[in-house]
């Protein structure tokens, strides 16, 4: 109940700060998210900073004010408190307290003081919190908010309203919460941007069914807490959805995250959700960039190798400008496949998630396991790199099985899509699953989404996990069985084709066959009548002069 209670409390949090922005003019702007998701983070950095606090001075939690109460402490007592804190707490100075904003809200200059407060923390904890890009330059924690304000006499007001909102309540009471909280409160934080400042709420956000069901099995519960120091990677991390429930699944402590995506937008929303989720030793391994062209992460030279790697990358994009670049001798080890060529026409529509396939394939270490959403087609095109990339990883026995999801999974995009499970551990058998009749279809805006059950997806968890043979559903065959049929990964290829049989005796049988020819006659004589009427008709036109 406390925790619904503080779920309703975030919500409304996150609502206010919307219904601020409107009334200053940044309803639906392509800056709003920055404002709403930065000042929500500003708002828990404090509160978690006021809970490390207490928990180390038991003391602090008893005083009239726990801010006052450490703006009295000397430099050094300050400085030996922030270093018994966590690793993935801010380092804040009392000067950077909400409650210090509060009291200086009718200084000269509020916005400047505001905005110089968001700065200072983001410099201060630069080396924890910053985001970098495939150049190494550093994307800092925080912009000068008051600024996407054009009319500057509003700023300061502006700021005062934002300051207000967030001394309502305090976080402190849910830092003990888990994953399902602080997942379905990123989830509301972002739900909004789902149209402005470039890009497409599906690029941040993948639905939870998927998530779950690639985690599960990835890491399924036999194996869960006994594996440790493990890496996890995604080449086209969105906002990280699939990497916080693989992290959630191994052990936030138990992992090491690492990421790329081309997009600022969200290597920015991947860095709020990795610091609500208890994965802020990761940050610094969040790389803006392009993946395809400029893999980030290296040992040494080489390209790093990881344990588990999970992606739903883009599927269609132009990237005509550097293809040439990738069809290289540098290149060609890791495109093993090859690369698209360039279409004559539709450009926009290349096939990119070909490219990011073959980089995970690449990526993986000899024990690795990876999930990946690809588009349905894929797993049965007949030849050209898809044939290609799927005979490489039966050839190398490296396949872990395919499920292949309802249609309208994702509510953005009409394209079929499945997930791939590769292993290259995996000498065994591959387990195919036929999953596109399960779930409801729903209404989403202009959208019709198809939404899975909680018993849909543990029942595809458990048939791939148990690896069970289920009629019509799934089925479990060989790399023989497969390379046999052209390397498809449609389960229907497999399937066995049933002939249902009636038991009849002569008489029976005599009396059906008389009614299917008393049928066919009056079927006959139907014809010939319709053929006599098209004549007639015929007969009766005339040229007209």
């Amino acid at each position: 109940m406390v925790t619904q209670q503080f779920e309703q409390r975030t919500r409304e949090l996150i609502d206010s700060l919307k219904a601020i922005c409107a009334a200053y003019g940044l309803g639906n702007d392509g800056n709003e998210f920055k404002i709403i998701t930065q000042v929500f983070l500003y708002k828990f950095l404090n509160d978690k900073f006021a809970f490390e606090a207490k928990r180390i001075k038991p003391a602090l939690a008893k005083a009239e004010s726990w801010e006052a109460a450490i703006a009295a402490l000397s430099a050094n007592d300050l400085d030996i408190l922030q270093m018994q804190m966590g690793p993935d707490t801010a380092r804040l100075k009392p000067e950077h307290f909400i409650a210090y904003l509060f009291g200086h809200q009718n200084a000269p200059d509020f916005a400047k003081l505001f905005d110089d407060t968001l700065h200072n923390i983001a410099v201060t904890n630069n080396d924890i919190f910053a985001v970098k890009t495939d150049g190494g330059t550093k994307i800092t924690l925080f912009d000068r908010v008051s600024e996407f304000i054009t009319d500057t006499s509003k700023r300061d007001a502006f700021c005062r309203a934002i300051i207000n909102k967030l001394g309502d309540f305090s976080f402190e009471r849910i830092f003990s919460e888990k994953y399902d909280f602080y997942a379905a409160i990123f989830e509301y934080l972002i739900k909004d941007y789902n149209k402005d400042s470039g890009g497409k709420y599906a690029e941040y956000y993948t639905p939870h069914a998927v998530a779950k069901i690639m985690a599960a099995i990835l890491v399924p519960e036999k194996v869960r807490g006994k594996v440790n120091n493990v890496s996890c990677y995604d080449p086209s991390a969105g906002s990280g959805t699939l990497l916080m429930n693989i992290a959630h699944a191994i052990g936030e402590q138990r992992c090491t995250i690492y990421s790329q995506d081309i997009s600022q937008k969200s290597s920015s929303l991947l860095r709020l959700n990795l610091i609500l989720n208890n994965l802020v030793h990761s940050i610094p391994n969040v790389i803006q960039g392009n993946t395809v062209l400029h893999p980030y992460h290296r040992d040494g030279k080489a390209l790093k190798k990881f344990d588990y790697i999970v992606s739903n990358p883009p599927f269609k994009m132009d990237f005509s400008d550097f293809r040439n670049e990738l069809d290289s001798k540098e290149h060609q080890e890791r495109f093993f496949a090859g690369v698209p060529n360039i279409p004559k026409q539709a450009v926009d529509k290349m096939a990119i998630y070909q490219l990011f396939l073959q980089h995970i394939i690449y990526s993986l270490k000899p024990s690795g396991k990876a999930a990946v959403v690809v588009p349905t087609g894929f797993i049965t095109a007949q030849s050209g790199i898809d044939k290609g990339i799927r005979q490489h990883l039966v050839d190398n026995k490296m396949l872990s099985g395919v499920v292949s999801m309802p249609s309208n999974i994702f509510a953005t995009t009409g394209t079929n899509v499945s997930i791939l499970f590769i292993d290259a551990a995996n000498k065994s058998d591959v387990v195919l699953i036929n999953a596109s009749t399960l779930g409801t279809k729903e209404k989403d805006g202009k959208n019709q989404k198809t939404v899975l059950s909680e018993t849909d997806e543990d029942r595809i968890i458990a048939t791939f996990n148990d690896r069970q043979v289920v009629e019509d559903f799934s089925v479990v065959v060989s790399y023989a069985d497969i390379a046999a049929k052209n390397y498809s990964l449609s389960t229907g290829q497999y399937l066995d084709v049933k002939i249902e049989y009636s038991d009849l005796t002569p008489a029976q049988f005599a009396h059906k066959m008389q009614v299917v020819a008393d049928r066919l006659d009056g079927l006959f004589k139907e014809s010939a009548g319709l053929e006599q009427e098209i004549k007639k008709q015929l007969a009766g036109l005339h040229y007209a002069q």
